[in-house]
């Protein structure tokens, strides 16, 4: 595996916020910034599979630099998706549009645990040539990784596709927990292979999703899925580049996930920063947490919350986080008009960075 020499951007200002030193403005970017919401996304994607689409390395880097051309964010997040490095590694599952990720054969039993392939690296070189592709293309912006976490992927695997219950992954966590840890182990990982992969080709910081561990309690949380996300974070420390973690619906696992060893915890639109300083504690920077719905709601709806945010994180900063990075409590919403985001980053870029 070629090791990419890693870009030396120290002044820029999401890298700046991630480990707390004071960025020369405020730095913003959406998840799912790249996509649905993008007609030149949408016109590249006419015809082509989103997994499809995912293991093209020219369309890797298209896709992720269309937001950054178009909105001036201050960051790239490689485009990709939770289930690329199962698929990768030889999962039979598809993206299925309109329901997202299927799997044909859930994993039920300890058997099918033992059965899992492993991830190697080379499996995922499309993944890694779209990120040299984004390192000549992107000059002074940094690029994300991303990878989604253990619990998130076995709950896709276990469920055999979305869910809104989670029934039977809590069924097997809760019931046959040897199981479940040796799952978890092997989807950890996968996650850290994965991450390793992309740190080598060169992303300037990563972040693990993991989107449905807002379903658990915090007692289920700290017992079944910690201990997996903390060595997925420790695995990759070494790299020396900043690590975001972030979950939905995850307010009463904010303290929580803030040890798992993340320099930045994402906090979605629920919770005000306020408080998520208090629950993660002093030492480290958030991200967040402008409701995706508010761009719907006009141009005064929308400065009112981004001033109101921008004003929580500078009092958060005052409370012991060491940074902020604005960003949306989730992703852009399919139908999310364009020019609001670009209108708001301009917004934001515009309210004076805090200190």
């Amino acid at each position: 595996m070629s090791t990419h020499s890693r870009r030396q951007l120290t002044d820029a200002p999401l890298l700046v916020a991630a480990t707390g030193g004071v960025p020369h403005r405020r730095p913003v970017w959406f998840m799912r910034q790249a996509g649905r919401s993008l007609p030149e996304y949408r016109e590249l994607r006419v015809g082509v599979g989103m997994l499809e689409s995912c293991f093209n390395p020219e369309l890797v880097c298209e896709i992720t630099m269309q937001p950054v051309r178009r909105h001036d964010v201050d960051a790239a997040i490689l485009f990709s998706d939770i289930v690329v490095p199962l698929k990768a590694a030889g999962i039979d599952l598809d993206i299925v549009a309109g329901v997202g990720p299927v799997v044909a054969n859930p994993i039920r039993t300890t058997a099918d645990v033992h059965a899992l392939p492993r991830l190697r690296a080379e499996e995922v070189g499309a993944v890694t040539a779209g990120i040299g592709l984004l390192l000549d293309a992107l000059d002074r912006t940094p690029l994300i990784g991303f990878a989604g976490a253990p619990f998130t992927l076995a709950s896709y695997l276990v469920e055999g596709g979305p869910s809104k219950n989670h029934e039977r992954t809590k069924a097997m966590m809760l019931s046959d927990p040897e199981t479940w840890h040796q799952l978890l182990g092997v989807l950890t990982d996968i996650t850290i292979e994965f991450l390793q992969a992309q740190i080598a080709a060169g992303v300037d910081a990563i972040q693990l999703f993991d989107s449905w561990a807002g379903a658990l309690t915090l007692a289920q949380y700290r017992e079944y899925v910690l201990p997996h996300s903390e060595r997925v974070f420790a695995e990759v420390a070494s790299a020396a580049i900043p690590r975001i973690h972030f979950g939905v619906g995850t307010g009463e696992l904010l303290g929580a996930m803030g040890e798992a060893g993340a320099d930045v915890v994402g906090v979605d639109w629920r919770v005000p920063l306020t408080d998520a300083v208090r629950r993660v504690g002093p030492g480290k920077a958030l991200q967040g947490n402008l409701d995706p719905a508010v761009l719907f709601a006009g141009s005064a709806a929308v400065e009112s919350e981004v001033r109101r945010i921008a004003h929580e994180a500078d009092e958060a900063i005052t409370l012991g986080a060491t940074g902020h990075i604005f960003n949306l409590g989730h992703g852009v919403l399919p139908n999310t008009d364009p020019a609001v985001i670009t209108e708001t980053v301009k917004l934001i870029h515009s309210l004076p960075a805090p200190l």
